[in-house]
């Protein structure tokens, strides 16, 4: 078992990724593993898009792992995720059932295909803390962007945030990191639109959620307590519609806004993977416009020990 391939199925937002994994894993006695940055987080299923409800064929749940782990308001990072993602991997294999690591965040997914380091737990630096209490977020900012390349704001929206994305990134400067004992066998599999496609899902999407009650999502977790920095942190739709629902948006400006910030997300998840493709990253590319029935035929097709 453990010469078989971890499928990896990734792309950008919108592009169906869920579906067309689960669809495989039926098809081999498959189970899923998330890639995704935001699905560990319990009661935040529509803004995240978990789609649950795709894991069910026929009556038949398809398992998934590391989507509701967390509570929301804890900052899960990616440390931990690929210390959970092991743990599961080693469990599927032993199982011997077949893992489908599913998502798009490029850094997740990164971090556990790229053998040449391995994430550790970094404490927390009290010293550094007191030195930088009195920095100004525009001063931080600069002193993260010379420790390390930014591929999106996330880490500079947030003061605690930033600092801690700062504490990190020294750690790392000062304590190298270790490779993985054992590389794993992967093949990527990344779902391709053109870009004007891709709009229009991003669009119908947003719509399709709006309308199932992500606004009352996002009111909810208003009222368990957090706060709209708080939610800033978990991403674009929780950001703009904390922002209407607190009046500081109309919902025509939010929509527009928010489906604008959603296809520029989706732009830089491709940068990613193009990026990852430059460093040496092996990816098949499935066209998104063809049937269910074709894309997983092509995902098995080149799969050889399915057919062992």
């Amino acid at each position: 078992m453990q010469n078989i391939p971890l499928i990896c199925i990734i792309g950008p937002t919108a592009s169906g990724k869920t579906h067309l994994a689960v669809q495989v894993a039926n098809a081999i006695n498959g189970e899923i593993i998330s890639a995704d940055s935001r699905q560990v987080y319990r009661k935040m299923d529509i803004g995240t898009g978990k789609d649950l409800n795709e894991y069910n064929i026929a009556g038949k749940i398809i398992p998934y792992h590391l989507i509701n782990i967390v509570d929301a308001g804890y900052q899960y990072n990616v440390y931990e995720y690929q210390r959970d993602f092991q743990v599961v991997y080693a469990d599927i294999l032993h199982r011997k059932r077949v893992p489908v690591l599913c998502g798009g965040s490029g850094m997740y997914i990164e971090s556990v295909l790229d053998t040449t380091y391995r994430l550790e737990y970094v404490p927390e630096n009290e010293m550094f803390r007191k030195e930088t209490e009195n920095d100004t977020m525009e001063e931080l900012t600069a002193k993260l962007k010379s420790c390390k390349s930014l591929h999106n704001n996330t880490d500079i929206l947030d003061r605690k945030r930033l600092i801690r994305a700062l504490e990190i990134a020294l750690y790392y400067e000062q304590n190298p990191q270790n490779q993985f004992d054992r590389p794993i066998n992967y093949q990527l599999f990344y779902l391709a639109f053109e870009r004007s496609v891709l709009r229009e899902r991003v669009s119908l999407r947003l719509k399709q959620r709006l309308e199932n009650g992500m606004i009352e999502e996002v009111k909810s977790l208003l009222d368990s307590g957090l706060s709209m920095d708080e939610l800033f942190y978990y991403g674009l739709e929780y950001r703009f519609i904390s922002q209407y629902i607190t009046g500081k948006m109309d919902y025509e400006t939010m929509v527009s806004k928010l489906c604008i910030a959603i296809g520029q997300f989706a732009k830089r998840q491709q940068t990613w993977f193009a990026r990852m493709r430059r460093k040496g990253f092996s990816m098949i590319d499935i066209d998104g416009s063809l049937p269910d029935e074709q894309k997983v035929n092509k995902i098995l097709g080149l799969n050889s020990f399915l057919t062992v």
